[in-house]
């Protein structure tokens, strides 16, 4: 009976230590995709405890959080051949263990080329002003066509975003003189909108003006008062210009007619026939 006693005994520490090894705990973030003998089981393990047998079971360990995966810069010549440096970040995250571990042997590698191919791809067929004007319509493009690719694997692409648009040196030395030169326009045109708006009020301050005179003497009394208040030792009176055409019908009125010129000689004078 001893020797039986004992047997059964390590028969029972051995099956107890093989259960406690076989223990697994996985993260609520977590799934386990298990193997048994090679065959895929039906559904993924966890999260909490569970068991994958020792040489019997194989499990891998499948993270359901988002990955932010940044894509290195990408060498990129646009629509209207613009050479730039182009790198982006996406976010994916595995939907479905199953397929992300038997449709591809690296999901994270697979995503990460994928990524970096379709950014060339699509960026290519841009040009550079909707490259740096549009690119929430870039990146929603992005984002569509990398996930339907990568929907069969299992793996959902929440966003793609451009981060950095690296440009040369010349072409941001074009680009800022055109900025400047945009600038110099959009501020001559509102300089020349003011004037004409000033004309128009001129204008119809000429009008209310000119039907009173009285008005004009107290517009000439308030600007003295303005230049007065800034300490000035010189005065410019400004005189109107019609005060100026009162004289000179006056000084026509007073002139003396001119004498009018002596008739010209005939050349066939009568008085001298006779005297002849």
């Amino acid at each position: 009976m001893g020797p039986a006693v004992g047997c059964f005994a390590v028969i029972i520490m051995m099956l107890v230590g093989y259960m406690l090894l076989s223990i697994r705990v996985v993260k609520e973030y977590e799934r386990l995709v298990v193997f048994r003998l090679g065959r895929l089981a039906s559904t993924p393990r966890g999260p909490g405890v569970c068991f994958v047998f020792l040489f019997i079971d194989k499990a891998i360990r499948v993270s359901l959080r988002t990955v932010v995966h940044d894509i290195p810069p990408q060498d990129i010549i646009t629509r209207d051949n613009v050479s730039v440096k182009v790198n982006a970040v996406v976010y994916f995250r595995v939907v479905d263990p199953l397929r992300a571990i038997v449709e591809v042997e690296n999901y994270l590698f697979a995503t990460s080329q994928l990524a970096q191919t379709t950014l060339r791809s699509v960026l290519g067929q841009a040009e550079l002003d909707d490259l740096l004007s549009e690119r929430d319509r870039l990146n929603d493009q992005l984002q569509e066509i990398i996930d339907s690719h990568t929907d069969p694997w299992g793996i959902k692409v929440a966003m793609v975003e451009v981060k950095h648009v690296d440009l040369p040196t010349e072409m941001q030395r074009a680009m800022a003189r055109q900025a400047e030169a945009e600038r110099e326009k959009r501020a001559k045109i509102i300089h020349a909108d003011g004037e004409f708006q000033a004309s128009k009020m001129l204008t119809e301050a000429a009008n209310v003006i000119s039907t009173n005179p009285t008005t004009l003497q107290l517009r000439y009394l308030q600007t003295l008062t303005e230049i007065s208040a800034e300490h000035n030792s010189t005065i410019i009176f400004p005189l109107p210009i019609d005060m100026f055409d009162a004289f000179k019908k006056i000084g026509r009125a007073i002139a003396p007619e001119a004498p009018a010129r002596p008739a010209a000689k005939a050349e066939g004078d009568p008085r001298r026939s006779e005297e002849g």
